[in-house]
């Protein structure tokens, strides 16, 4: 299992080669919105989701998507993971359903991953 742990910016050559080692088209993510560091890769948000934890990330803080490569960056998202299920913090889906939370992790994740070549 490969997670790789983000503080500054990738590339998107970067990110299709971690798809290409997961799910070819996809990799899956995790934010820690506090910290405004994202894991990705694994076979699982949750895989992700312990790695943050344990290097000190707080579950409060932590929502799950996908992202794919090769899309847009206005559709290259998906706020979909078993670990947004969160009745506590008003979200009882996997899908995050809050926008002001969606414009969050988009704002985190066009922070350190670029959606352009060069």
């Amino acid at each position: 299992m490969n997670i790789k742990v983000l503080k500054t910016k990738i590339s998107k050559n970067e990110l299709e080669t971690l798809a290409e080692t997961t799910y070819g088209d996809m990799v899956k993510g995790v934010v820690d919105l506090q910290n405004k560091i994202i894991a990705l890769g694994g076979d699982l948000h949750a895989d992700c989701e312990e790695v943050l934890l344990k290097q000190g990330s707080h579950q409060v803080n932590l929502w799950g998507f996908n992202i794919f490569p090769a899309r847009s960056r206005e559709q290259r998202l998906e706020y979909t993971s078993l670990i947004n299920i969160r009745p506590k913090q008003g979200n009882f889906y996997p899908e995050v359903k809050d926008e002001g939370l969606r414009q969050q992790i988009k704002t985190l994740v066009d922070s350190l991953i670029d959606s352009y070549d060069g």
